[in-house]
């Protein structure tokens, strides 16, 4: 017997458009997202891709539409919860002066033993958490940023560009870490570069003039 399976998060004719802006930023997105597999939604500098994410992780409010996670309608704070956002280059956003203090950012018990754990899952195992952050490869600051969200056991992982200004083995790299860690979450890519995630992406939009529609 087939099984179905309702689509855990889902988009409906979610719009922003900005008092400032001439045209609508997003217009009427519709997207359906299940957990267990990487999504992208590609575009352009300047489509509207981040703004994408920002409202999905409720760093923003939609103008029109719903977001919905397991058929509710969720709020700006329920969304915080429910998300994880690196951004394109989580190296601006660090604020703690060593590996450790920003892995314990937010949280009032964490220890070493947990840190480490993390450190392992995105492939900084060894790394000292005594090191400071700016010290880190651009490829491992990406990671410390995953690790970051991992520690908060967001449902859904919300990736920025994550190859943006990395080599070509270390994306490679990235893109394994990213698909063994969609096989327990939802995750949702955006990128100008959706070549470099063909291997784990199980779905694909396109994001152009605010309208978001699907790609084969």
């Amino acid at each position: 017997m087939q099984r179905w399976t309702r689509p855990l998060l889902e988009l409906e004719g979610v719009g922003y458009h900005p008092a400032a802006a001439e045209r609508p930023i997003l217009d009427a997105v519709n997207l359906c997202l299940e957990p267990g597999q990487a999504a992208l939604v590609v575009g352009r500098s300047g489509s509207g891709k981040t703004t994408l994410l920002e409202l999905i992780a409720g760093l923003a409010t939609p103008d029109g539409g719903q977001i919905r996670w397991d058929g509710q309608v969720l709020s700006s704070r329920e969304r915080r919860w429910l998300c994880g956002l690196v951004f394109q280059f989580p190296e601006r956003h660090f604020i703690g002066l060593t590996v450790a203090q920003e892995l314990k950012l937010g949280h009032r018990r964490l220890d070493s033993e947990r840190m480490e754990q993390v450190m392992a899952t995105v492939g900084l195992a060894g790394v000292s958490l005594q090191q400071a952050p700016e010290r880190l490869s651009g490829g491992q600051q990406r990671r410390l940023a995953l690790a970051v969200q991992l520690l908060r056991d967001p449902k859904v992982l919300l990736l920025d560009e994550p190859s943006a200004g990395l080599d070509w083995s270390v994306r490679q790299e990235l893109v394994g870490l990213v698909g063994r860690l969609a096989a327990e979450r939802l995750v949702l890519i955006v990128t100008h570069e959706p070549e470099v995630f063909a291997a784990v992406a199980a779905k694909r939009w396109q994001l152009q003039q605010g309208v978001c529609s699907p790609l084969p």
